[in-house]
């Protein structure tokens, strides 16, 4: 939350709950088992595979790499942090061994193996945490902020710096060797994006600097009129929303579907919705904007709406920024008309690029507003004659692509697709576990909840590799007092950041999804002309917004406990209050 109580600690006066690391399995791993994944072998931007430049090779085979050996783990049992005793706990020690060590930790990573003991099928990404993420438990910060970022491997950023050391770079609009080698790179990751999501012939990508720059490019260049619909949900990210600027200038209408309870849509809702703003003419071009997954409300919408879309003749568009980091995206199953990504939500690095993945036919209905530098071919000076750039995509890509960056775009998700596949069934049993663990928080006075869950939760727990959840990995909650009041967020962003845990509290850029589940929608709908958020805060009584929690590529069980570690500790009255005192005493505005 943007207000009094901003909170960013100096290293020295963070207090960890504990230097906890997350429980590790087997010492070594040989990429030979991944032979089906071609990234791992060979990247043309590295000339190395990723693993190569992170880990020293074990013998001859270029495919077989060492890992770090396990680490030693402490543990934990209550906040605030207790004397530490640091026995070794790998992953899958002997269940008799884990209950010689008798710690409140290692006692509840037992019962949850015992309870979810498919997370035993995704050892590999615990590997991965030891030799890519092993900072997190270095630093000793629990990182739960996966929908505003995961974090970045470090082998992927190794291999990009030895990539760059060993280049010469050249713009790519020339001919000259170091152009030429920026433009095989580009070209490499617009072909690994398009392979990535199984796009099939017809598809092309456009590099922007994000997601939102990718809607943006359909949003101005949509070719809407007075008869054009554009309807989208009322759960969707703000850069969505903003689109209908563009119609609305064009006097184009505009419809939402509206959110339920817990986000997302009824797809009944939906269909009625589409159906009765139908296009009347292939003259009057409508468009269908569908957020995938919701980056508040955890709710997956399912893709299927695209294709009944389509079939009403709206042209569709999908913001995947926030499914495709954890869920398997096909363009061939699912051929929207366009679909924007940001790659630091999908493997950390690098910032600043993101993606429109887009069919050829949509590009051409297109009408740019204006050109730029690389989007033409011939500008008549003086004068009004503008030829476009021969290849669809430059007609897009204004100025100069990030070229430097997208050899690591290639090199990523490469690294993604191997994890890819582990990701859902490891989310699913840490999702289930964390929110069960929420539910069951008592305050220790009266015996009332400590969490309320607002977001949607899944209806099914996953049991193999392969599978996908019919949500995401994010807990959208509020806290409650005794008496059943919030405690305001910026409270929680304190305690949370002082002890380490990086979470996120506030609207998340989505007021759709944020007034569906704080059930504020009439506050909504009656906000007037240059409404701030003070005042939608003095309507409503309290401080406006959630507080998130989401899991990604390297979470693992210590992520979860220690959250829960922290939780509990708003359910004890005697710490609770003490938090509450030292938050009192802050400045208004002051970091502490």
């Amino acid at each position: 939350m943007g207000n009094k109580y901003s909170c960013i600690s100096s290293r020295d006066d963070r207090r960890p709950i504990s230097d906890i690391s997350p429980p590790l399995p087997v010492s070594h791993i040989t990429l030979k088992s991944h032979r089906s994944y071609p990234s791992l072998s060979k990247s043309f931007s590295s000339n190395e595979s990723l693993h190569e430049k992170a880990h020293s090779r074990t013998d001859g085979d270029p495919c077989s790499y060492s890992f770090p050996p396990p680490l030693s783990l402490p543990v934990i049992s209550t906040l605030p942090p207790p004397s530490l005793l640091r026995p070794s706990l790998p992953a899958y020690i002997p269940q008799a061994q884990l209950r010689s060590l008798g710690e409140q930790a290692a006692l509840a990573y037992s019962d949850f193996l015992h309870a979810y003991p498919e997370y035993h099928n995704t050892w590999i990404i615990d590997t991965l945490r030891r030799s890519d993420f092993a900072r997190l438990d270095r630093v000793g910060e629990t990182y739960v902020d996966y929908m505003g970022g995961a974090q970045h491997p470090e082998c992927l950023v190794r291999a990009h710096g030895d990539f760059l050391t060993q280049s010469i770079m050249g713009n790519t609009h020339s001919v000259s060797n170091s152009s030429r080698l920026s433009s095989e790179c580009a070209e490499e990751a617009r072909k690994m994006v398009l392979s990535f999501f199984q796009a099939p012939t017809g598809y092309t990508v456009i590099f922007t600097a994000n997601a939102t720059g990718a809607l943006k490019l359909v949003g101005e260049a949509f070719p809407f009129r007075e008869d054009s619909a554009f309807v989208l949900g009322a759960d969707s990210h703000n850069s969505v929303h903003g689109i209908r600027e563009f119609a609305a200038r064009r006097s184009a209408k505009v419809h939402y579907i509206p959110s339920t309870p817990t986000g997302g849509f009824e797809p009944s809702v939906a269909k009625d919705i589409l159906r009765s703003n139908r296009p009347v003419s292939t003259s009057t071009p409508s468009l269908f904007a569908l957020t995938g997954q919701s980056n508040i409300s955890n709710s997956k919408n399912s893709l299927s709406i695209l294709r009944h879309a389509s079939s009403l003749e709206y042209y569709t568009l999908l913001d995947a920024a926030a499914l495709a980091p954890t869920s398997v995206i096909s363009l061939t199953e699912t051929p929207v008309d366009a679909m924007a990504v940001s790659f630091y939500k999908m493997f950390g690095y690098p910032t600043g690029v993101g993606a429109l993945i887009v069919k050829e036919s949509f590009l051409a209905t297109l009408e740019r507003p204006w050109f730029a530098g690389g989007t033409v071919n011939v500008v008549q000076v003086p004068g009004t004659l503008v030829t476009r750039a021969h290849k669809l995509h430059e007609q897009f890509e204004d100025g100069t692509v990030n070229y430097l960056t997208l050899s690591a775009v290639t090199d990523g998700l490469r690294f993604l697709s191997a994890y890819l596949p582990f990701l859902p069934l490891r989310l699913s049993c840490l999702m289930h576990s964390l929110t069960s663990s929420m539910a069951e928080l008592r305050h220790d006075t009266n015996g009332m909840p400590v969490i309320k869950i607002l977001s949607r939760l899944p209806s099914r727990r996953l049991r193999s590799i392969g599978e996908q959840s019919d949500t995401g990995s994010t807990v959208s909650f509020v806290i409650l007092s005794p008496t059943g009041d919030m405690i305001p967020n910026s409270f929680i962003e304190h305690v949370a950041t002082m002890y380490n845990i990086s979470l996120r509290t506030g609207c998340m850029c989505n007021p759709g999804g944020a007034s569906a589940l704080l059930d504020i929608q009439q506050v909504m709908e009656s906000l007037c002309d240059g409404a701030t958020l003070r005042d939608v805060e003095t309507r409503v009584g309290q401080e406006l917004g959630v507080v998130r929690v989401s899991l990604g590529l390297g979470s693992d069980w210590g992520d979860v406990w220690r959250v829960i570690q922290l939780l509990q500790g708003f359910g004890d009255e005697r710490r609770r209050t003490a938090w509450w005192d030292a938050w009192a005493q802050v400045p208004i505005g002051q970091a502490v």
